[in-house]
């Protein structure tokens, strides 16, 4: 028992940057038709910045915004007008918003209606901005649900300022651990079974 506490405390610094890491996607950001701002938190205005950073670098000359809608698709008034004004404060330019149902699991039928959306308009690529620590589960569903398709999809992870610290504060463990166990919940609960069925609908 003494070895493994000892042995835990040695390395813990290289454990909390390791949990870290697993939860952040590759940043592999392409040129590409649109670029889709992950838009779950709508007053995140880093994924926001971030998007009108890629856009004005030439990497999308589209920006899709998920808001929130009822099953008929009718985006919630709320959620609109903030995913609108948080754009405009971040300087995005001309939005699209892309409708999606807050049914379970939420990111899984987001994502599958983002894709039909982007199949509808012909697009053949978008780069996906992200929450840092949410990133690789939101690239990994992405990944899945466009899988079959002709769509490219990469991802450009935003934030991770002060990560590195995140055992030394309460919020920091409590937030590292929601996204871990979220990550661990869609990689061997949700995606092995549930993608073929949404694609189809």
């Amino acid at each position: 028992m003494a070895l493994i506490l000892v042995t835990g405390w040695l390395s813990r610094g290289w454990m909390s940057v390791a949990i870290v890491s697993s939860l952040v996607c590759a940043a592999n950001a392409a040129p590409s038709d649109a670029i889709v701002v992950e838009n779950f938190d709508s007053d995140n205005y880093l994924v926001f910045e971030r998007a009108g950073e890629l856009r004005r670098a030439g990497l999308g000359r589209r920006v899709l915004v998920p808001v929130t809608a009822n099953n008929n698709l009718d985006p919630n008034a709320g959620a609109l007008g903030t995913a609108r004004l948080v754009a405009d404060l971040a300087r995005v330019g001309d939005v699209e918003i892309v409708p999606i149902r807050e049914i379970e699991p939420i990111s899984l039928n987001a994502a599958g209606d983002v894709r039909r959306y982007v199949e509808r308009h012909g697009m053949q690529s978008i780069v996906l901005v992200s929450p840092y620590l949410r990133s690789k589960r939101s690239a990994s569903v992405y990944a899945a649900v466009f899988a079959g398709s002709s769509i490219r999809v990469t991802c450009e992870p935003v934030g991770g300022r002060g990560v590195e610290t995140w055992t030394e504060t309460w919020h920091g463990v409590q937030n590292v651990a929601e996204q871990w166990a979220k990550w661990q919940y869609y990689r061997f609960y949700v995606l092995p079974g549930s993608v073929l069925s949404l694609v189809e609908k």
